[in-house]
């Protein structure tokens, strides 16, 4: 008998040292769907390893997902990625972005040699992944992957969106696709929601994940299914679709869609709450797929 692959998740990104400025106050803070998705599918019960490329100055950032139970391969890179965020709303819902640095394109050695029962792509910045890393980990097994890394594009001191070129190769080796409104839109032509999934989905991907600031969609064989976020705060705002993406995924490893899709609304609710990475107890998320808060 085969033995089991020794990770759920195996994501793959930069982890960010980013500067997050709200109300003309600055912090530095950790960042990136590797950091904020890999503690909440970690604290959800899946064994996640990350896939990652910072300056070795930096690495010692990589001990909080340690002290999680998270294996981490690291890569030292010319400088670390970054980006400074400035909200410009009071809801946070508003921001500037502006790079801060670029650890550089991962290449096929940067891939340890374990299995996953899902890969997770989740670049915060173009060009960190390309096709031949896509479709080397497509031949391992299942793919996941949020189309933010390849359509926020820097040019100079901006970050802009820009078409994926290769979208129609890309998302042919898809399996589970992540997009927030304003991508879906762009990238689709369609307001709608499950217009544009119905869209993307054509490209490949058999589930679409969309995010927006009032909660979760999900799109599967024609099916939608929606969670809603309702935090009591929005002081965590930062990482909000990262955290979502990652619990979804999580939780559909062994869930259906619509209880996978429950579960990230939940989480991401309780993330919005607080500043940084999720970290709270299954128990709380429970309490508010099943109605109890």
């Amino acid at each position: 008998m085969n033995a089991p692959p020794p990770f759920d998740l195996l994501m793959l990104g930069h982890l960010a040292k980013d500067r997050n400025v709200v109300d003309g106050v600055a912090k530095t803070e950790s960042g990136g769907g590797v950091y904020f998705g890999s503690i909440a599918a970690q604290r959800l019960g899946a064994r996640v390893a990350v896939v990652t490329r910072l300056h070795a100055d930096d690495f010692a950032r990589l001990d909080e997902l340690a002290q999680e139970g998270i294996q981490v391969f690291a890569t030292s890179a010319p400088e670390t990625s970054g980006i400074e965020n400035t909200y410009t709303s009071r809801d946070m819902e508003r921001r500037v972005c502006k790079p801060l640095g670029f650890a550089g394109a991962f290449s096929l050695t940067d891939l340890p040699t374990v299995s996953a029962r899902l890969y997770a792509i989740v670049p915060i910045i173009a060009g960190e992944v390309d096709l031949a890393m896509l479709h080397a980990l497509a031949a391992r097994g299942p793919v996941a992957l949020d189309i933010q890394g390849f359509v926020r594009v820097r040019v100079g001191d901006a970050l802009i969106f820009r078409p994926w070129q290769h979208i129609a190769e890309g998302l042919a080796r898809v399996t589970c696709l992540k997009v927030d409104r304003a991508e879906a839109e762009a990238l689709t032509g369609e307001s709608d929601l499950a217009r544009a999934a119905q869209r993307l989905s054509a490209y490949g991907p058999r589930e679409i994940v969309l995010t927006e600031n009032a909660g979760v969609t999900v799109y599967v064989e024609g099916k939608i299914y929606t969670a809603p976020f309702t935090p009591r705060a929005l002081v965590g705002r930062t990482g909000r679709g990262d955290t979502c993406f990652a619990s979804y995924l999580a939780k559909r490893l062994d869930a259906s869609p619509a209880e996978a899709c429950r579960w990230a609304g939940a989480v991401t609710t309780l993330k919005l709450e607080t500043p940084g990475p999720w970290r709270g107890a299954i128990a709380d998320a429970q309490a508010i797929v099943t109605g109890g808060r």
